[in-house]
C-alpha cells in the first residue's frame, strides 16, 4: 500500500459526513469497536490486504468488471458501479481504484463476466407448451402455499426446533412429513427458509416461531398469500442478481447467478440454494425461466396475478358435514374458514378436497379457546352444505355440557383459584401427579395455587380436564396459547451504531492534518529504523535534504544517523517539510 494513497484516503474520510461515513463502515463490515484513533488508522485498515479481500467478496460481477476495465491507472466510468466502489472506499472520489485494489483484482484469477439484466425470452402465452408449463407451475404455487400454511399451523401448535446451523431440526422435519405438510425433507427445508425470508417465521432462541405477520398471512386468500411471499422474496434478492439498472426491479437470468459475486467462494452454493427457493415458490420453472405470470416482473415490470388466478383451483366456502364426524371440503377451502375449522377439527388429508375430523378432544380444545356450543353450531351450519348431522350435534352438546366444570381464575388475595360444583373432580385434580407442580391446596370448597391463572389453566387443560378460564368477576375469558415471535427490533441506524467510532475520528481531525500525518510517518520510520530523505526548512527559508536512519522521536525532535557524514543528527520536527524513503 502506497503511503500517499493511505494519506489521500484519510483526507477523503475526513470530508465525509456522518451518514456517508457510517454507510462506508457498514458496507465494509467494520466493527463499531474498532480501535482506530484517527482517520489515518481508518485509511490504513481499509487499504489493508485482508480488508480489501473481504470487500472484493461483496462486489458484484458488474463492479468487478468495472475495476478490471479501469486497470491500475484508469478510472471507472460514471455509473452505478463507480458509485458503489466510491461508497465502499475501493476507489477515490474520481473513480480511480486504489493500487492495492487494482493489484488484487488483477491477480484474483478472473473477475467474471458482466451479465445482462434481461430475462430469457419468454414463450408466447398461446403456445401449448407455455400453457402446460403455466399449469404445472400454478400447481406448484398452490402446493407451496398450502404447505407453508400447514407449517405455520404446526409451529403455532408447537414451535419448530432450530438447530445450531439455523435450519429445521430433524424431529420436526419428520413431523411435517408424517402429517403431510410437506412431501420430503428438501421441501421442508426450502419452505421453512421461504417462510423465514418472508417474515412469516422468525428464529428465537432454538426455535422457529410464527410472527404477527405470519398469523395475518394465514387468514389471507391463496392468491394474496402467494403474492405476499413472492414480493418479499424478490425484495430480498442480493443486489448481484437483481436487474442491471439499480432500482429498476427484475432479476438477471438464473443461469448467470453463480457468477454474480466473482470473489466470493461461498456464493455459488448460496446462489443454487436461492434459485431453488424461487423454483419452489413457482417464480421460475425448473429451467430457471420466469413462470408465465412473472415474465414482465423479471424485466422490471409487475407480476401478472390474473394469469396465476386463472390457473389456481377456485376456493370454496362450504363443506359437507358427514355422520361419521368428518367434514369434506369439495375444493380449496377459503383460508379464513380453514383456519377456524382447524380450531375445532383435525385435518386428516390435504388436497384440493380436504378432510377434517371432529373428536371430543378437538371440540373441547375449541371450547377451551373461547368457542361455545352455540358459536360452534352457528359456524358449522353456515359452513355446511348438508346441515348439522345429529351425531355431530350430539357430540357438541355432550362436550359442552361437561366443559367448564372446572373454573380457573384469580382471587382477591392474588392467588389462582380452581373451583367446581363437582367435589369429586376437585379431589381428583388435587392428587393428580401431572398437576403436582401447581402445588394445589384446599381452601374451603376450592383449590388454590400460587401459579398464575394462565399457567394453571393450561396445565389443567393439557391434562384433559373440562376447564374454562374466568376473570376476577367470574366472567369467562378466552385464552390463546399460541406463542408468537417477538416483534422485530427496528433496524438500527448505521450512524447510531458507529456514533462512538465516528466521534473519535472527528475529534482526532480537529488538529493539523499535515502535522499529524508527518508525525505518523516519522513514528513508523523510527519503529522500522528506516532510512529517510528528510527535507528541512532552514532559518533563512531555504530547504535542505538530509539522508538519515531514523532512530528516535521525542520532545518534538527526530534523531537519526546521517549516512552521508556518519554523524548523529537531531532535527526539529516543526522544521521538517516532508519525508520520503531513501
Amino acid at each position: 500500500m502506497a503511503a500517499s494513497e493511505s494519506r489521500t484516503l484519510a483526507n477523503l474520510l475526513a470530508t465525509r459526513d456522518d451518514a456517508s461515513l457510517a454507510t462506508l463502515l457498514s458496507a465494509r463490515g467494520v466493527s463499531p469497536r474498532a480501535s482506530w484513533s484517527d482517520a489515518f488508522d481508518a485509511a490504513e485498515d481499509l487499504l489493508d490486504n485482508s480488508s480489501i479481500a473481504r470487500a472484493l467478496a461483496d462486489l458484484t460481477a458488474d463492479e468487478v468488471d468495472a475495476l478490471v476495465a479501469a486497470g491500475p491507472d484508469g478510472a471507472v466510468p460514471a455509473g452505478d458501479a463507480r458509485d458503489e466502489l466510491i461508497v465502499r472506499a475501493l476507489a477515490d472520489d474520481a473513480g480511480r481504484p486504489w493500487r492495492v485494489v487494482a493489484e488484487m483484482v488483477a491477480t484474483g484469477g478472473g473477475a467474471g463476466t458482466a451479465t445482462s439484466a434481461s430475462a430469457p425470452a419468454s414463450e408466447p402465452l398461446d403456445d401449448p407448451r407455455a400453457e402446460a408449463t403455466g399449469a404445472a407451475e400454478a400447481e406448484r404455487a398452490f402446493a407451496a402455499v398450502g404447505s407453508v400454511a400447514d407449517i405455520l399451523h404446526a409451529a403455532l401448535a408447537a414451535p419448530l426446533a432450530r438447530i445450531g446451523a439455523g435450519t429445521l431440526g430433524a424431529t420436526d422435519r419428520r413431523r411435517l412429513i408424517e402429517t403431510g405438510a410437506v412431501t420430503d425433507a428438501s421441501a421442508a427445508e426450502d419452505l421453512v427458509a421461504i417462510a423465514e425470508r418472508a417474515g412469516l417465521l422468525a428464529p428465537e432462541d432454538r426455535s422457529f416461531l410464527v410472527t404477527e405477520a405470519g398469523l395475518t398471512w394465514l387468514g389471507s386468500s391463496t392468491l394474496v398469500r402467494w403474492s405476499d411471499v413472492a414480493q418479499r422474496l424478490l425484495a430480498a434478492l442480493p443486489r448481484g442478481v437483481q436487474g442491471g439498472v439499480r432500482g429498476g426491479g427484475g432479476w438477471r437470468p438464473v443461469a448467470d447467478w453463480p457468477r454474480a459475486y466473482p470473489f466470493d467462494a461461498t456464493w455459488p452454493l448460496r446462489a443454487t440454494s436461492l434459485a431453488a427457493l424461487l423454483r419452489r415458490w413457482a417464480l421460475v420453472d425448473a429451467a430457471g425461466a420466469p413462470a408465465p405470470w412473472m415474465r414482465a416482473a423479471a424485466v422490471g415490470g409487475t407480476v401478472d396475478l390474473d394469469i396465476l388466478a386463472g390457473l389456481l383451483p377456485p376456493e370454496v366456502d362450504r363443506v359437507y358435514l358427514q355422520n361419521d364426524l368428518t367434514a369434506i371440503a369439495p375444493g380449496s377451502l377459503a383460508p379464513h374458514l380453514d383456519m377456524r375449522l382447524r380450531t375445532m377439527a383435525r385435518r386428516e388429508s390435504r388436497a384440493q378436497a380436504s378432510t377434517y375430523r371432529f373428536t371430543a378432544e378437538t371440540l373441547a380444545d375449541a371450547l377451551t379457546a373461547g368457542e361455545t356450543a352455540s358459536s360452534l353450531r352457528e359456524f358449522l351450519l353456515a359452513l355446511s352444505l348438508t346441515g348439522l348431522p345429529q351425531p355431530l350435534a350430539y357430540e357438541i352438546e355432550r362436550t359442552a355440557s361437561r366443559h367448564g366444570t372446572l373454573r380457573v381464575g384469580p382471587d382477591s388475595s392474588g392467588r389462582t383459584r380452581v373451583s367446581s360444583s363437582d367435589d369429586a373432580l376437585l379431589r381428583t385434580i388435587a392428587v393428580d401427579q401431572a398437576l403436582r407442580p401447581l402445588g394445589l391446596v384446599a381452601d374451603g370448597a376450592d383449590l388454590v395455587t400460587r401459579s398464575s391463572p394462565d399457567t394453571a389453566f393450561w396445565m389443567i387443560a393439557d391434562a384433559r380436564y373440562p376447564v374454562v378460564a374466568v376473570d376476577a368477576d367470574g366472567g369467562r375469558r378466552a385464552l390463546d396459547r399460541h406463542r408468537l415471535a417477538s416483534s422485530p427490533a427496528p433496524a438500527a441506524d448505521p450512524v447510531a451504531i458507529y456514533a462512538d467510532l465516528i466521534a473519535r475520528l472527528r475529534a482526532a481531525d480537529q488538529g493539523d492534518a499535515d502535522a499529524a500525518w508527518l508525525g505518523r510517518e516519522l513514528e513508523q520510520s523510527v519503529r522500522a529504523r528506516a532510512t529517510l530523505i528528510v527535507t528541512v526548512r532552514l532559518p533563512d527559508g531555504s530547504e535542505r535534504d538530509f539522508t538519515i536512519e531514523a532512530t528516535g522521536l521525542g520532545g518534538g525532535r527526530l534523531r537519526g544517523l546521517d549516512r552521508t557524514v556518519d554523524v548523529e543528527r537531531t532535527l526539529p520536527v516543526s522544521s521538517i517539510v516532508r519525508v520520503r524513503p531513501a
